[in-house]
């Protein structure tokens, strides 16, 4: 259930299932009445342990003035991570490889749920991401969203709690991998646009950068006859990681001289003048110039009416409402002489003629210093009708349920920026039909970027082997569409295909030593170094390129790894993984080889990296159902 209240509980969680107790259901709507009569409930109650109680009286001291507030959900798959840590296995039958090209991008595809994965991401790719974006389900209420293996209808009470419980947890881990400046784009439709506003607001405090609406059919293509109303258009949220993000813009010819088509004739060589500040001004009547229109030149002017923001924006715009506005009467030509940076050495500045016209115009020459193109905003509203319409054919698969175009997604990895960054990473993990790596190889075809993808999906219906998988493999090596084109691969890429598994998470020597085992293929994604090398017994080493990455299994391994590591040339430091019951990565046993290495003690780097994003594990039991409250303030 969702509550709109003036002041809630802040955004930690509370699980302690006495909240239900009629006392206590109705404290957020209670504390700005009587705060303190609430706090000695709280501290003389019998129903709270010492600890619940500490944090009850944190969360009422932290007022907050409004927010989305909702009942936390257990979810099966958080429950999972209690007792285990999540790795990721690579299946090997699956890559597809460029054989002959070692110097091509590795696209990562994730079978799995995502929580788990973006939990083991946490490990090889925080702060590394350009660009998530995400489609998540849209909560309709029409089998499209499922909550611990059940679909979610209308008629739960709870739909729009677990959804939030669900989508939140995602987006915290999200934000996380992230650089810092890094965008995060999410497609929703009006069923869970405003719950998914509040709850980024709050995740992404004041990075909020746009909310997109985008036309996705025809208003006379009606989906279901018994609505209301009928949906033309989804929306697109846009955020930021952080302020260090700096905003794409549309970049347009700025070359055209077709508006230069005014000439200034002066009929009178003495004219008139006045002082307007320190100008002296000349001022021509009606009958003493004349305006000529003529062939675009670049010679020509262009006429610029002064309204809007042009009256206070820019200094023509000033002048003229300080100083000629009301000055003289109607159809005044003002030549003011030192203005403008057009070369011509002055500005002419004309009064409207008639009481027809309210704003005056002025008369510029092409700058000296104009570049060829010019930066505009982005609009908020996209027109997609028909990419949306005809998505069905591309990939070369089939997929029925909310299959994006891919000039959808070519327009979310310009507006980010990616497109002009040939090295970036893009996340999706809600991939569906994988048509956000269709888009990023394409990018890289275009400009022969190394941009890699990487997709997370679970395998229900076997929509990650039959639909994710298959498109992306026919996208590398070729296809025919179903209208019998045929398309031509994206060669130049790698895919690489990953199962989420788990480890004991309980710190033994028994899952220490499970963990650093397959925790492997992490160790290859993090460095993104896949071709193993001849190593030798407890050592394993990949390489790509000029990188080089060592895992050593056991301690007595470390000798036959320095003399290993003495025989490779190479530029870059070498990463070295070496296994440590500990906290230390031997560091004085490779001190001959200090200076060529960088060292790594597993499975420590693991444990820290998921200490802050592990859920906690709770005293009580994980079958008692907690009540507690969730507020996001904004």
């Amino acid at each position: 259930m969702l509550y709109f209240v003036g002041t809630g509980f802040d955004s930690r969680r509370i699980q302690v299932s006495q909240l239900a107790h009629a006392d206590f259901l109705a404290l957020p709507q209670k504390i700005n009445m009587n705060k303190p009569e609430i706090l000695k409930k709280i501290k003389d109650s019998t129903l709270f342990s010492l600890e619940e109680k500490t944090e009850l009286i944190e969360l009422l001291n932290h007022n907050k003035r409004y927010g989305l507030v909702w009942e936390e959900k257990t979810e099966n798959a958080e429950l999972e991570l209690l007792d285990k840590l999540p790795v990721l296995a690579e299946d090997e039958s699956k890559a597809i490889i460029n054989k002959i090209n070692k110097n091509v991008p590795n696209h990562i595809l994730i079978e799995g749920d995502n929580l788990h994965a973006l939990t083991s991401l946490c490990f090889t790719h925080e702060n590394k991401i350009d660009l998530i974006y995400i489609d998540p389900p849209y909560n309709t209420g029409s089998k499209d969203f499922k909550y611990n293996d059940s679909y979610v209808d209308k008629q739960d009470a709870y739909r729009h709690s677990k959804w939030l419980s669900f989508i939140n947890k995602r987006l915290k881990l999200a934000k996380r991998l992230l650089k810092s400046t890094g965008v995060i784009f999410l497609s929703i439709n009006e069923e869970e646009l405003c719950q998914l506003k509040l709850l980024c607001d709050e995740l992404f405090r004041d990075n909020y950068l746009a909310t997109f609406t985008i036309k996705v059919r025809h208003e006379d293509r009606i989906l279901k006859g018994d609505k209301d109303f009928h949906e033309v258009v989804e929306y697109l949220l846009m955020y930021r990681k952080s302020d260090k993000h700096k905003t794409t813009k549309r970049i347009r010819d700025n070359s055209s001289i077709a508006d230069y088509i005014y000439q200034v004739k002066e009929l009178i060589k003495k004219p008139k003048t006045i002082v307007c500040g320190k100008k002296i001004v000349h001022v021509f009547q009606p009958g003493e110039y004349e305006v000529i229109k003529s062939p675009p030149s670049k010679t020509g002017l262009k006429k610029i009416n002064i309204r809007g923001s042009i009256k206070e924006g820019n200094s023509s715009g000033r002048f003229y409402m300080k100083y000629l506005e009301k000055n003289e009467g109607k159809g005044f030509l003002f030549k003011v002489p030192d203005m403008g940076n057009d070369g011509t050495g002055h500005r002419y500045f004309i009064t409207p003629k008639s009481d027809k016209r309210v704003n005056g115009d002025y008369f510029q020459g092409i700058p000296v210093d104009i570049e060829d193109t010019k930066e505009v905003p982005y609009p908020n509203y996209f027109d997609f009708e028909e990419d949306f319409n005809s998505a069905g054919y591309e990939g070369g698969i089939e997929f029925r349920n909310g299959k994006k175009p891919l000039a959808f997604l070519q327009k979310i990895i310009e507006m980010s920026g990616c497109k002009n960054n040939s090295s970036a990473l893009i996340l999706d993990f809600f991939a569906g039909s994988g048509s956000t790596m269709h888009a990023t190889m394409e990018c890289n075809d275009i400009d022969g970027g190394k941009r890699q993808c990487i997709l997370v999906t679970n395998n229900e219906n076997n929509i990650c082997e039959e639909i994710t998988y298959e498109r992306n493999k026919r996208v590398i090596c070729g296809y025919t569409n179903p209208k019998g084109e045929k398309t031509e691969g994206f060669a130049s890429n790698n895919l690489r295909y990953f199962r989420t598994n788990f480890v004991g998470r309980e710190h033994t020597l028994k899952n220490k030593r499970q963990l650093i085992q397959l925790s492997t293929d992490l160790l290859r994604i993090k460095e993104n170094c896949y071709t193993e090398i001849k190593g030798a017994k407890n050592i394993r080493i990949f390489n790509e390129a000029a990188l080089f990455l060592i895992v050593v299994f056991d301690d007595i391994a470390i000798p036959k790894a320095v003399e290993l590591i003495q025989r490779l040339s190479n530029k870059s430091k070498i990463k070295i993984y070496v296994f440590s019951e500990e906290h230390d990565p031997y560091t004085e046993d490779f001190y001959e080889v200090l200076d060529k290495i960088e060292l790594c003690c597993l499975p420590d780097a693991i444990y820290k990296a998921y200490q802050h994003v592990l859920p906690k594990k709770m005293r009580t039991s994980v079958e008692e159902e907690s009540n507690s409250f969730i507020n996001l303030s904004i």
